[in-house]
Parts: C-alpha cells; sequence; structure tokens
C-alpha cells in the first residue's frame, strides 16, 4: 500500500476501510494528506486483491473502521508502521541479501515510488499530484535524475557529425601579441 501510493505516513495511519474504493474499474483510495487536502490515488490489481483477502480475514472492520489497524484494533502509530515495515525488510532480507544493509524507512518507499514514477516517463507534475504537493517544485526536492534516466537523456541527442577542428590563430594576431 505504501509503495502503490506513495502515501505519507500520517496518510496511511488515519486510511478508513471507507476511504478504499474497490472497484474493478477504477480501483481507489481516498488519501487524507497535509493541510487537509484530499487526494485519490489508483490501486493495482494486486493491491485490491491483498485489501480484499485483509477484509476477508477482518470482516468485523467497518467503513470507519482504521484499514490498518493496530494489534488494538485503533489507529497506527508512526512507530507501528514502522516496526512493520522493518519486520518485512527483514523477511525479504532472506532473498535479497544486499537489504541488510540499507536503511528502509516509510519515507524511502515514498521517495521510491516518485523515482519509480519518474523512471517510468511519468511528468514532474503528475508525480506532484499522486504524492500530494502542493507543486512540482515540492517534488524535485527528493527526485533526482537516477544515471540510467541521464544516459536515455543523452541517447535521445545526436552527436555533431563535424570533425573537431583546432583553432589556429591569423599571423596577423600572433604578430600583434607578440607586441605586447
Amino acid at each position: 500500500m505504501l509503495y502503490n501510493t506513495g502515501a505519507r505516513v500520517s496518510e496511511i495511519t488515519t486510511m478508513k476501510v471507507g476511504d478504499v474504493v474497490l472497484d474493478d474499474r477504477a480501483a481507489c483510495v481516498h488519501l487524507h494528506g497535509k493541510g487537509r487536502k484530499q487526494r485519490s490515488v489508483p490501486l493495482w490489481r494486486s493491491t485490491v486483491k491483498a485489501i480484499r483477502a485483509w477484509m476477508k480475514q477482518n470482516p468485523c472492520l467497518d467503513a470507519g473502521s482504521p484499514l490498518l489497524p493496530n494489534r488494538n484494533g485503533s489507529t497506527m502509530t508512526r512507530t507501528n508502521v514502522s516496526l512493520r515495515l522493518a519486520a518485512a525488510v527483514e523477511a525479504a532480507t532472506k532473498t535479497y541479501p544486499d537489504l541488510a544493509n540499507r536503511t528502509i524507512s516509510p519515507h524511502t518507499i515514498r521517495h521510491t515510488t516518485a523515482m519509480h514514477l519518474l523512471q517510468a516517463g511519468v511528468d514532474i507534475s503528475v508525480i506532484a499530484l499522486w504524492l500530494g504537493h502542493e507543486s512540482p517544485t515540492t517534488t524535485h526536492q527528493y527526485i533526482e535524475a537516477d544515471l540510467a534516466m541521464k544516459e536515455r537523456a543523452l541517447a535521445k541527442l545526436h552527436e555533431p557529425d563535424t570533425a573537431l577542428q583546432r583553432f589556429r590563430a591569423p599571423d596577423t594576431l600572433v604578430d600583434f601579441l607578440k607586441t605586447l
């Protein structure tokens, strides 16, 4: 859910069951962000499938319940989210050992969503809307083009087909400079 939506931790923790639309043609989640702003983010089929399975396992959840409650059924805290993510990273480290050397936070997932959207060619203004930023300039603070993106940009440029020539000053200029 974090990666699919690029949501802030506060948006994930305050998400209610009623904020999720699981319609097969228009599945999305309504996020309540900073400054009481609301936005809708589309969901992948796999995310919808996981949410449906979660709802089936937890039939007592109603529209006003937290979608992702803590063990007491209340709204999760930032610490709860970080601990759950740490457990997921630890489990994934068995398959991907390089993860052991990385610090992965919920904001890292948000940043990764932004980078992958950028690498997929999504316009920066759409990414800003996706992440709930006030303007695209806010998005620039943590989206930096990686080397692969720069190489693709370079590939779109055509090298000049003219041979480089060394500049040769005329004799009159050389004579003038000698008199100085």
